[in-house]
């Protein structure tokens, strides 16, 4: 046992490994200032919520309350680790201004009341409304951080019982592009890679993924990787100097936007070269030849003008991933929240597939989700899908989800495509939506050009519910407020990047006056008094495990099969991957083996779309492209960005979430090791552009673009030239302050543009055009974290470390070697 500052070391110990070799535990836990191992009442099992990578740990507790966190060493996707967030961030459960009871707004102010007035309140509203003008006039945004068993409740009630398609998850901004890039490569969701690819893979190429920030303990499974024999060669494509950057074989930091451009000349190469599986590609695809043709007019010096990248490194880049023997690709939001975001995810996905390298120990794509229970809102019906992977276009589908849920099919809104986020804010704008009801997330902060959005939420004619555990900027603008309770207070289960499914029991009980998620849907829905054709309660489950089992009926024979998991499966050992059935018992390690994919025009989730114009294809299109049911290589042409820099505005900004925090702070600036790494928005320049503007390390700057201006502190960092970066986690209330309003200008989504992808409907976070000029000379460095992506190019004075209460204790394996530490690699 040893003690380590997890806030200067975020990735621990080293414990090296081989390729085909089992990964070495390392048991990582923390525990409150005078609590002992000895003296924790109960240990209870569950997993991270505070990101999308399922770190299985199990709750302390102590005298009725969470008093600390330790990783499951049996697990398969950490084996015992926990990262920064998953440390500390529980304690944001016990902060002492957890909503605990109702709130409804009397003379403009949010007053507390009781269960039956707020929920009076809410069914009335609905009632009216549907008879108003009709199940358009709901609209239900969700977030990534509840359990299965809620959002397919939610899905059941908005599309089963209301009948609105105004049902969307906060996922749109971080995971929208992860599933419909599935789609169109393979025509259904789920991951076809498995952590363990880690485990065998020789090359490892991570497109816009910095997970050395996003998902802390897969990072630590790579870095125990390179510290062992025969290393994998990493290729990072990133604008910035990340951690993944400075660990790389070969860094492509391409000018945002370009990201197509890119993977055009990658694939030229790789093409061109002859580093493909023709055999693979004949047996098992459709639409090479149109690829083929497509990416000749991309060669490397072509692309590196595009892209301002040597055209040295493309060529290196190529060579390395077209010779690879185990070829694992990673993707996330420097993809997906950049234009063509779909396009360009889908180019990764046909590097693997023109390589044959799917569905074998090391050969994957892990198309990564931002938030722990991502995947749940995509399988559960939750963020516009239709449940368990159902096809909303093919009739067929419609109707088995109706026989599922006793319904008549036509009460299921199929006729058109489900909305999106920024369209029901559009709607909402225009008045069509009058009643939003908001739960887990914090819009008015997290979505784009936010005095629109505000703007919007804010208007009296919007019925704005918002269900959550904090009064968040959002909540502060809602008619009716309910306290929910949270991770460690509900039980639950939740699914991770790579279809590992894992239980979260309850540990505590919420405070005062909270509700679980699943307790509020399933009072709704009584009081509406939702019954299915024959009358009966539509939503026939009265708790978790019953919940649970009725979506494992809703999944039977879908891709997303659960049947073979049950509550008693997933307690006491590890969390099991999907599909889970009589055919798979112990779950799936990897799917699409042999060339075998679930595209098959009767079966698969979706037809398409377009690239370019996001039209959807009709079903006679799909038939006619894919008949034999094959994987999908889609080609897609360059289009430039549509905001460009310009004379007043000649940089880009991007945005984007660090180590220490997560979306917008609501629980991480509530831990307090994790607010004192990162305690203010900063914004990252690089070297030569500080010369060129006059500014040095440290000096408050305004960034602007043409919807607003932010105000931060100066980090120069290794970010590319004519790149600006802003974290986006910071909104207009100091959470770790006593809730004193700050100046709204430091929120990075003031910047953002309404944009959004045309295939995956994702905003664009990442190509916005921008300024810089100097307002207030330094008075000392930024505080912006010294061990990440904004490492600083030179020494500032100080470098991030934590206090005593940052020290967490690693349990290493005898067996596993400890070479060294695990700071910034």
């Amino acid at each position: 046992m040893a003690d380590k500052d997890r806030i200067a070391e975020p990735w621990g110990t080293r414990t090296p490994y081989g390729p085909g070799e089992e990964w070495p535990v390392r048991v990582d836990s923390y525990l409150r200032e005078g609590v002992r191992t000895q003296d924790v009442d109960r240990w209870v099992q569950s997993a991270s919520i505070l990101h999308s990578n399922g770190d299985a740990l199990d709750i302390a507790v102590k005298d009725g309350r969470i008093a600390g966190v330790r990783g499951r060493a049996e697990d398969r996707v950490n084996h015992g680790r926990l990262g920064p967030k998953d440390l500390f961030g529980w304690q944001a459960n016990s902060s002492p201004d957890r909503l605990t009871k109702p709130l409804v707004r009397r003379d403009g102010k949010l007053t507390e009341t009781d269960w039956d007035t707020a929920m009076g309140l809410i069914v009335q509203r609905t009632k009216d409304l549907l008879q108003e003008q009709g199940p358009s006039a709901i609209g239900f945004y969700t977030t990534g951080q509840l359990f299965a068993e809620e959002y397919y409740t939610l899905g059941l009630i908005a599309h089963g019982g209301l009948g609105t398609s105004h049902v969307d998850g906060n996922t749109r901004l971080c995971t929208a592009t992860a599933a419909e890039a599935l789609k169109e490569s393979f025509a259904c969701d789920g991951q076809p890679g498995s952590y363990t690819d880690i485990d065998h893979a020789d090359v490892i190429a991570l497109y816009g993924h910095n997970m050395a920030e996003t998902q802390s303990v897969l990072w630590t499974r790579i870095l125990d990787r390179l510290a062992g024999p025969n290393p994998p060669k990493i290729i990072c494509v990133d604008p910035r100097l990340t951690p993944v950057a400075r660990a790389a074989t070969v860094h492509l930091a391409p000018r945002p936007g370009t990201n197509v451009a890119l993977m055009n000349g990658l694939l030229h190469e790789i093409i061109g070269n002859g580093w493909v599986d023709h055999e693979y590609i004949r047996a098992h695809t459709v639409g090479f030849d149109e690829l083929e043709k497509r990416v000749q007019d991309f060669p490397p010096d072509v692309v590196a003008q595009i892209c301002d990248v040597p055209e040295a490194l493309i060529r290196e880049a190529a060579r390395i991933i077209g010779q690879a023997e185990r070829l694992l690709s990673t993707v996330l939001q420097g993809f997906y929240q950049s234009n063509q975001a779909t396009a360009a995810a889908v180019q990764v996905n046909n590097v693997n597939i023109i390589r044959g390298m799917l569905g074998k120990p090391g050969c994957g794509i892990l198309q990564m989700n931002g938030q722990p229970t991502a995947q749940n809102t995509r399988e559960a019906g939750a963020d516009g899908d239709f449940a368990a992977f159902r096809n909303w276009s093919n009739d067929a589908h419609v109707k088995d989800l109706a026989k599922v849920w006793n319904v008549d099919p036509m009460e299921i809104p199929h006729q058109s495509p489900p909305t999106h986020v920024m369209q029901m804010m559009r709607y909402a704008e225009e008045g069509t939506i009058r009643m939003l009801w908001v739960s887990g997330t914090n819009p008015a902060v997290s979505l784009p050009e936010l005095q629109r959005v505000r703007s919007v939420l804010s208007q009296d004619r919007l019925f704005l519910v918002v269900q959550d555990i904090f009064l968040s900027e959002t909540a502060q603008l809602a008619d009716v407020v309910l306290p929910a309770a949270t991770w460690g207070e509900k039980t639950g289960t939740f699914t991770n990047v790579d279809r590992t499914v894992h239980i979260s029991d309850k540990a505590v009980e919420p405070p005062g006056d909270a509700k679980p998620d699943l307790d509020i849907l399933l009072d709704y829905a009584r009081r509406m008094d939702l019954r299915d054709k024959d009358g009966d309660p539509l939503v026939k489950w009265h708790d978790p495990e019953s919940a649970f089992e009725a979506w494992k009926e809703c999944s039977r024979g879908r891709p997303c099969d659960y049947t073979g998991i049950t509550y008693g499966k997933l307690r006491g050992g590890s969390g099991i991957q999907w599909p889970c059935n009589e055919e798979n018992p112990d779950g799936t390690e990897r799917i699409y083996q042999d060339g075998k994919f679930w595209s098959d025009p009767e079966y698969c989730e979706s037809y398409g779309r377009d690239l370019i114009t996001g039209a959807p294809l009709e079903a006679a299109e799909y038939k006619a492209l894919n008949p034999s049911g094959k994987a999908i290589i889609k080609a897609a042409e360059y289009v430039p960005p549509h905001e460009l820099p310009s004379r007043d505005y000649p940089l880009q900004l991007i945005t984007g979430r660090t180590l220490y925090h997560f979306h917008t702070r609501t629980k991480t600036a509530r831990a307090p090791q994790l607010q004192a790494a990162a305690p203010e928005v900063w914004v990252e320049i690089s070297e030569d552009d500080a010369g060129a503007y006059g500014i040095i390390e440290g000096d408050l700057a305004e960034v602007s673009t043409p919807r607003g201006a932010v105000e931060a502190k100066v980090r120069i960092s290794g970010i590319r030239n004519g790149v600006l970066f802003l974290p986006f986690h910071y909104g207009y209330w100091d959470t770790d302050g006593g809730h004193e309003p700050q100046n709204a200008g430091r929120a990075a989504n003031e910047l953002t543009i309404t944009d959004w992808d045309a295939a995956s409907k994702q905003p664009i976070f990442k190509t916005a055009a921008a300024s810089i000029r100097k307002i207030q000379a330094a008075t000392g460095p930024s505080a912006a974290p010294t061990n990440t992506a904004s490492a600083p190019v030179r020494p500032v004075g100080f470098e991030t470390k934590g206090t005593n209460s940052s020290t967490a204790d690693e349990a290493v394996h005898p067996a596993a070697a400890t070479a060294t530490s695990g700071g910034t690699p």
